[in-house]
């Protein structure tokens, strides 16, 4: 399993030939989704078929390749767009996991909202 900080964003692009390796996958990063591919973000990939998935991230003094293949059912990404979309740690999470991110339903929750500022 792959950790993500919750920092870390997460970018997907449409399916593609995932026999593309590191050099590859970094040029589709720059002319696809119009991102640098050493940003330390991590760029996901699968193929048409979505029983696939890659995910390239640079690691500090090199390219990494996180690669899964399924056995049986698929991956149930988002339709993601010609420039790609960006998905949160959670959501990669939970498609990893074989949850279909468009049907869970999200309950409110508290959250700190920044105090208004006042004029002197």
């Amino acid at each position: 399993m792959l950790t993500v900080p919750p920092t870390t964003k997460l970018w997907f692009a449409s399916a593609v030939d995932l026999r593309l390796g590191f050099d590859g996958l970094a040029n589709l990063v720059r002319t696809q989704l119009s991102a640098d591919p050493l940003s330390g973000h991590l760029f996901v990939f699968t193929n048409r078929a979505a029983n696939r998935v890659k995910v390239l991230y640079w690691g500090g003094h090199g390219y990494c390749l996180w690669c899964s293949r399924l056995e049986a059912g698929r991956y149930h990404f988002p339709v993601a767009t010609a420039a790609g979309i960006e998905l949160s740690a959670a959501q990669f999470a939970m498609i990893l996991d074989g949850i279909d991110t468009s049907r869970v339903r999200r309950f409110k929750r508290f959250s700190t909202s920044p105090a208004p500022s006042r004029a002197t």
